[in-house]
């Protein structure tokens, strides 16, 4: 009690309903505020007796193979059905198979005409002074483009699978991103530091020198992917994510997987028609030449590193 004001009065003051607050005695702000705190639900036996009657006669109707003659029906041409492809299938497989020419035959085109072509025209037909890279990304670019979208299918894929699309799951599995990494690892966050952006530049190098020497889209992307990796786990994604989101992973696809099918579909279509390409090879050997193939070498970096931090980061964390 205050020696200077009355019990009542000293009860009033704002010093009075703190000390209760800091004692645990009681919650000043308690049923003083909009928001009231919920009474425990309880449910009357009656209607909870009732509400697990009708769960389990939904069940029976819906699960009952005796009397439901829809379930009966639809079990019985699934399983038809999933005989007749398994069928149809391996006999497809067998078939073709059967058509290939025999292994170490002299004459196949693998064996004479295909390698032969690749090394003798190689240079003159891409201007790619790496064979291997004219070879993936301009006789066999067709190829390719399918090996990029299976990448951004298996992304989506493990997307629709991992993410959290409940506002409790986020709440509970992604309110803190620090809980997912060291929290303030100074010989990590010193190390990336340092290593980073000598691997971004490395990655950069790989890519843009792939038709001139070993490199190439595939194995860049992966040097930068595993530099957004290394950032991620130094300084979390909160900062990670101020470059880089799922939105940005999505647009850079997008646009990579866009790029790359324009520019062979105009390869294809003047080819197939023996029509004379206006873009020009350049002098082999220059950073600047191979026609086509340094911005598909880009492509094809853009979708691998990105999918390469997305699987991390669905696998790791959800909800991306």
């Amino acid at each position: 009690m205050s020696k200077k004001v009355p019990q009542e009065q000293y009860e009033k003051t704002f010093s009075y309903k703190f000390k209760q607050w800091l004692d645990g005695t009681k919650d000043p702000f308690l049923d003083t505020v909009e928001m009231k705190r919920q009474k425990p639900f309880c449910e009357e036996a009656g209607k909870a007796e009732r509400r697990k009657q009708d769960r389990e006669r939904i069940v029976r109707r819906v699960y009952d193979l005796e009397k439901n003659a829809e379930l009966r029906i639809f079990q019985r041409i699934y399983r038809v059905l999933a005989v007749a492809f398994c069928v149809f299938l391996v006999v497809m497989l067998l078939l073709a198979v059967s058509w290939l020419p025999t292994f170490g035959e002299a004459d196949k085109p693998v064996n004479n005409e295909v390698s032969a072509r690749y090394i003798e025209n190689g240079l003159q037909e891409t201007g790619a002074v790496n064979i291997v890279t004219g070879m993936i990304l301009d006789y066999r670019a067709f190829d390719t483009l399918g090996e990029s979208h299976v990448l951004f299918i298996a992304t989506c894929t493990v997307l629709i699978l991992l993410r959290l699309d409940r506002k409790e799951d986020q709440e509970t599995y992604g309110a803190n991103d620090r809980l997912h990494e060291p929290k303030n690892d100074v010989i990590l966050q010193t190390a990336a530091k340092i290593l980073v952006p000598p691997i971004f530049i490395f990655g950069i190098y790989v890519i843009l020198a792939g038709h001139l020497g070993p490199g190439g889209g595939f194995s860049g992307g992966a040097v930068i992917g595993a530099g957004l990796i290394l950032y991620l786990n130094a300084f979390g994604f909160a900062k990670t994510e101020r470059f880089f989101t799922a939105r940005t992973y999505r647009r850079m696809s997008f646009c990579a997987l866009a790029c790359y099918s324009l520019a062979k579909s105009y390869s294809f279509y003047t080819g197939a028609n023996h029509i004379e390409s206006i873009i020009p090879l350049g002098t082999p050997g220059a950073i600047l030449s191979s026609g086509l193939i340094l911005i598909l070498n880009i492509c094809v970096g853009v979708v691998v590193a990105g999918t390469m931090y997305t699987f991390y980061v669905m696998f790791r964390k959800g909800g991306y």
